[in-house]
């Protein structure tokens, strides 16, 4: 059994000893402590938490005790029951709530569960915010309403419709070209949420023609549920056999979005982002974020079209502060999330369907070559193993010493950028070991570029 306390929230498995996994009992205990931050904190006069959560087996459980507690506390309630991520993010700014849970493990495997938690404008909370929630959890500095001031309960199930009517209203999203385009579209949903939403938010932009995979939202996810390469082999041979134009593969709370060509290949994880900011950038005035693990070309798209990029510190809420600071017009991470603020400032999938389709349409390209149109990199992700007696923080502070001339940026672990790539190391909060991601045009350099510094690294750590 495996309990996670994280400033972004609590996941764990399901059953085990209460502190050992995710039980009834910690999840009455996290999401009073919630409660109680945000009444603490209010930024507003509204006592309204909006509940979403995606298809998991546990969901119904985790929703009943979540709601069941709220109102314990003394908040109102409104359950939009089944719905992605990025629709109870939008749930929460177009009701003007106190805040939001969203029950959902992302791509972690179907005995996981999680509470992810937002403030007011429907955003992740910060740091801060974390540490508060986690330190009342821990002190259980928490009080239940009196019987007079409990919360009272509404459900409204109609959150995904008005999810894709706001993506439809989008000034970008063309919906009369992607209808005139005539697309035949593949889709695979893992069997929750997406399957729900996506055939929804298709039909709605034009498409006549939908191949679907694994769209009954049961929480019985047929193959791991994050949208990598290797657990995507079925989707690419629906591509192939049924002459798709292009295939959308989305995680359990539909956040990101993995794409793949006409004929089976990757388009890749990284270029979802590249490309939609592609077409963002060059109808937009304004900078595009991403983090500092993701992919090179996005900078230099930003510059063929004029305009500036910044990077971000690794993690949601680390980029959308970013893309305040600066102004961005699009931004989001490499492992397919799309963040655009015309939007709201939260990863969407729906959003970065509905802006890529737009863009193939008016492109009048096949999906691969559109594909190739872009500069080609290639990410490679490497971890070393550590020792209890190494100082982490010290032996990234002698690798940024070792390879000063370069300028390394060490605003999240080290990042090292050569002419030919570059080499980001971070420490996990988690387990024992740094992180190593690196990028160049190909994957032998990428790889060597990774093993010359894990090298370096093992050296300083002294480690044979």
């Amino acid at each position: 059994m495996t309990l996670i306390k994280s400033i972004s929230g609590i996941r764990g498995t399901i059953g085990g000893r209460v502190g050992e996994g995710l039980s009834p009992v910690d999840i009455v205990r996290f999401t009073a402590a919630y409660a109680t931050h945000i009444k603490r904190n209010a930024k507003n006069d509204s006592k309204l938490i909006v509940v979403g959560r995606d298809a998991r087996i546990s969901g119904e459980m985790l929703s009943r005790l979540v709601v069941g507690t709220l109102l314990g506390m003394g908040f109102d309630v409104l359950n939009i029951g089944l719905a992605t991520t990025p629709t109870t993010e939008l749930a929460v700014a177009m009701e003007q709530a106190a805040g939001g849970i969203i029950l959902t493990a992302s791509h972690n495997p179907k005995q996981w569960n999680a509470l992810k938690l937002l403030n007011e404008r429907g955003e992740f909370l910060n740091a801060r915010e974390g540490e508060d929630i986690l330190r009342i959890a821990e002190a259980e500095d928490f009080i239940f309403a009196e019987v007079e001031d409990m919360g009272k309960l509404k459900e409204d199930f109609s959150y995904a419709q008005k999810h894709i009517e706001h993506v439809l209203a989008l000034e970008l999203v063309d919906v009369e070209a992607i209808a005139r385009a005539d697309f035949h579209v593949a889709i695979d949903c893992v069997n929750s949420v997406g399957g729900i939403v996506l055939p929804q938010l298709l039909t709605a932009l034009g498409v006549k023609r939908i191949e679907k995979l694994y769209c009954e939202p049961n929480g019985h996810f047929p193959h791991n549920p994050e949208p990598l390469p290797e657990h995507l082999t079925e989707i690419s041979e629906v591509l192939r056999r049924s002459a798709a134009d292009v295939g959308f593969v989305v995680d359990p709370d539909v956040d990101r979005l993995a794409i793949i060509n006409e004929d089976g290949s990757m388009f890749g994880e990284e270029y979802t982002l590249v490309a939609v900011a592609d077409y963002v950038l060059q109808k937009s005035p304004g900078a595009a974020v991403s983090n500092l693990s993701s992919t090179r070309a996005l900078r230099e798209v930003a510059a063929k079209h004029g305009r500036e990029y910044h990077a971000s510190a690794v993690g949601e809420v680390n980029v959308v502060t970013c893309m305040k600071e600066v102004g961005a017009v699009i931004g989001g991470e490499g492992n397919g999330g799309v963040i655009y603020p015309q939007s709201h400032y939260g990863r969407d999938a729906l959003v970065g369907i509905a802006l890529f389709l737009t863009l193939l349409a008016k492109s009048g390209k096949k999906t691969s070559e559109l594909r190739r149109s872009y500069p080609d990199y290639y990410i490679s992700k490497n971890k070393m193993e550590l020792t209890p007696d190494i100082d982490v923080d010290r032996l990234l502070e002698r690798l940024k010493d070792r390879y000063r001339d370069y300028c390394p940026d060490d605003r999240d672990g080290v990042k090292i950028d050569f002419s030919q790539g570059w080499v980001h190391l971070r420490k996990s909060n988690t387990e024992p070991i740094i992180r190593i991601y690196s990028e160049a045009p190909t994957r032998k350099e990428a790889e060597a570029l990774a093993q010359d510094v894990i090298n370096e690294a093992r050296k300083i750590a002294g480690i044979s």
